[in-house]
């Protein structure tokens, strides 16, 4: 847990429209790390995980990741071939409703799939023992052959990230992966991120909004506001006092047991 395995260094990030939303944000992660960012909404939370896997142009500043400057990458394929290392999952899941589980784990496979080949769903052996592999990490493999609109919001998350893990990534981003989901199922979802962390040895970077779960599964913490830096450390650390400077005067933390 030595070498960075992702390092930004000074990156801003401002919008068409003129919000700034990234303001010099950086930090080294260390691989195999769970690290947590934190922040009210608007802090620039998810424009920092769309910069990191160019699903936004940074405006300036480096993205290294493994030694490449990312935020340089130019071509579709570059970025593409980026985005194979960096998986992604989002707060809304993003599965295809029609399509079964395991269609649905299998389009994590597409950037490692030829054009033709993916179009006729033309998809391997090993490419489906991998999707059935991860389903089964994520405690979801008897759900295989159900059209992905039949599960719970919990049990698509996992399904989203079983979808994630087909792309052997490096990195695996987060994005208020448990935003849409009820406290008990928030659990769930969180230890299976935890449980790919530990067991594939997956570095995590994780967008949450609770404390309470950030403590529970962050290794370190990275709070922002106004797309500042403004806390990085243990998250046990975060006291009273802290709480106040991240969210706000009058701010009340809420728990999720």
């Amino acid at each position: 847990m030595n070498e960075p395995v992702l390092r930004i260094k000074n990156l801003h990030k401002t919008y068409p429209n003129g919000v700034h939303a990234l303001k010099g944000v950086s930090f080294d992660v260390k691989k195999g790390e769970f690290l947590v960012i934190i922040g009210l909404s608007g802090s620039g939370k998810s424009t920092l995980l769309r910069c990191i896997n160019r699903l936004h142009d940074p405006t300036s500043g480096e993205i290294l990741f493994q030694g490449e400057d990312s935020a340089k990458l130019k071509t579709p394929n570059q970025i593409r071939t980026l985005r194979n290392r960096i998986g992604m999952i989002f707060q809304h899941f993003n599965l295809i409703p029609r399509h079964t589980v395991l269609g649905n784990v299998l389009v994590g496979k597409l950037g490692h799939t030829s054009t033709i080949r993916s179009l006729l769903g033309l998809f391997s052996d090993q490419d489906k023992a991998d999707s059935l592999r991860y389903l089964k990490l994520v405690g979801i493999a008897d759900k295989t052959h159900i059209r992905a609109d039949q599960l719970s919001g919990g049990q698509q998350q996992r399904v989203a990230i079983a979808r994630a893990l087909t792309q052997n990534p490096e990195v695996l981003l987060a994005d208020e992966p448990v935003a849409s989901l009820d406290p008990a199922t928030c659990h769930v979802v969180m230890d299976y991120l935890r449980k790919v962390n530990q067991e594939l040895g997956i570095t995590v970077i994780c967008n949450l909004h609770f404390l309470s779960l950030v403590r529970q599964y962050a290794t370190r913490v990275i709070a922002l506001k106004g797309g500042e830096v403004v806390y990085e450390g243990d998250p046990n650390n975060i006291d009273e006092a802290w709480f106040e400077k991240i969210y706000g005067e009058g701010a009340k933390e809420v728990h999720i047991n």
